[in-house]
Parts: C-alpha cells; structure tokens; sequence
C-alpha cells in the first residue's frame, strides 16, 4: 500500500462531500506531475485529505482509492473548466482516481503544526513554493501523521 496526501479547496469540493457521496471521481487536476503521482496510485492505496485556501489549511480526515488509472472526462467537455482541447478520446491526456470516504479527524492538523514536525524533505507539503494538489507520503511521515491525528480526538 502506497499513501498520498490529495488537496481540494472544500469551497469546490472538501471531506464533507466526499463523506455524503461516499466516493468519488478526483478530477481536474492540470499539473502534469500531480497527474503522473495520480497514476501511480493503486486500489487501497490511502489518501490524506487536506483542506486548501482556508483560514486554517490541513489535513481533514483520509480517503482510500478504490480504482485507478481513470480517464479523467472533464477533459473533453467544452463546458468545463478543465477542458483540454488538445485531449482526445484515442489519446487522453488526463488521468484520475476514484476514492473513498475513510474518515474525518475531529480536528485539523494544520499546516502551521505541519511545517513545526515535519521538515520539507520529509513532507512536500511544507516546501517554501510547493503547489501541487497531491503528494505521495513515505511511509514513516504516513504513519506519523495517523498517529498525531489519533491522539488529537
């Protein structure tokens, strides 16, 4: 089992929605990296869900991918946002995930507290300029961040 940490702004889409429709498709994602990290993710892989562009940003609860290598549709619709009009049925450019509700903590560990236990060579997320939406976790950091989010209920 690998563990990501995957970032939404919950004004678009936050651990709420996802806890009512149980899973769902992640998609839009438009950084070629982040779409290279999500197609390494495999079913039961497990996901960190982290709030973005909030007063208090950071993880929120954890999601589990339940299927992978997903053509993401958006890409061809020319009413989306995140149309690609050089995507194409026989040669998609975008690829997603669909994941699951897991759980939600009882408390955000923010990104303040992050940036305190974890150096930006244990945890992307805490790189001066870093921007992408999801971020694979070595196993060690995953588990640190399990157990500090348990000790906070």
């Amino acid at each position: 089992m690998n563990y990501w940490l995957l970032k939404s702004e919950p004004s678009t889409f936050g651990i709420e929605n996802l806890e009512q429709e149980g899973q769902s498709l992640w998609d839009g994602v438009r950084n070629y990296q982040a779409r290279n990290f999500l197609k390494q993710m495999q079913p039961s892989d497990l996901a960190f869900f982290y709030h973005s562009n909030i007063d208090i940003p950071g993880i929120v609860g954890l999601a589990r991918i339940v299927q992978s290598n997903v053509i993401d549709p958006t890409q061809f619709n020319p009413e989306s946002k995140y149309f690609d009009p050089r995507a194409s049925k026989e040669a998609p450019r975008w690829h997603t995930v669909v994941v699951k509700f897991e759980t939600k903590f009882p408390q955000t560990l923010s990104l303040e507290r992050l940036k305190k236990l974890f150096s930006p060579e244990e945890l992307m997320l805490v790189r001066k300029g870093n921007r992408l939406s999801v971020l694979p976790l070595s196993l060690s950091v995953a588990q640190r961040l399990v157990n500090l989010c348990s000790n906070d209920a």
